[in-house]
This record gives C-alpha cells, structure tokens and sequence, in this order.
C-alpha cells in the first residue's frame, strides 16, 4: 500500500498531475460563476461575498499551480 501512496505522490508532483490538478480547479470555477450568479439574481449579498471569496482561492490555486509547472519545467534538462 505505501509503494501506491508513493506512486500518488510522485503522481501529483509531476506535470500530468499538475495539469489535472489545473483542469479541476478551472471545473471548480464553473461552479463559483453559477453561485454568483444566482447570488446576483436573488440579491443575497452573503452567497455573493461567497462566490468572490472562492474565486479568488481558485485564481490563487491556480497562479501556485501555474509556478510548480514553471518549477518543473526548469528542471526539466531537455527544456534549457
């Protein structure tokens, strides 16, 4: 079980979990546009904070996950 584990983190570690790790935080935006959004509609101030609030930890998560790919690029030797 602790090699699987291993294997998870190196997995998340690595560009192609990087990548999926922004593809779900993007997926995790489209959810944050519809809770504006009704938020807006119903004129609920508290839901609408709400939504602004995650927005920008999802732009912040993806800005630190747009840096670890960058990390990993200049490791990469093949890339200069």
């Amino acid at each position: 079980m602790s090699s699987a584990l291993t294997k998870a983190k190196g997995f998340k570690k690595s560009r192609a979990g990087t990548y999926l790790s922004i593809g779900t935080t993007a997926f995790g935006a489209l959810s944050v546009v519809k809770q504006a959004r009704t938020a807006r509609s119903e004129h609920d101030t508290l839901r609408l904070v709400d939504a602004v609030v995650s927005g920008v930890a999802i732009v912040t998560g993806v800005a630190l996950l747009l840096r670890e790919l960058k990390r990993l690029g200049d490791d990469d030797v093949l890339l200069g």
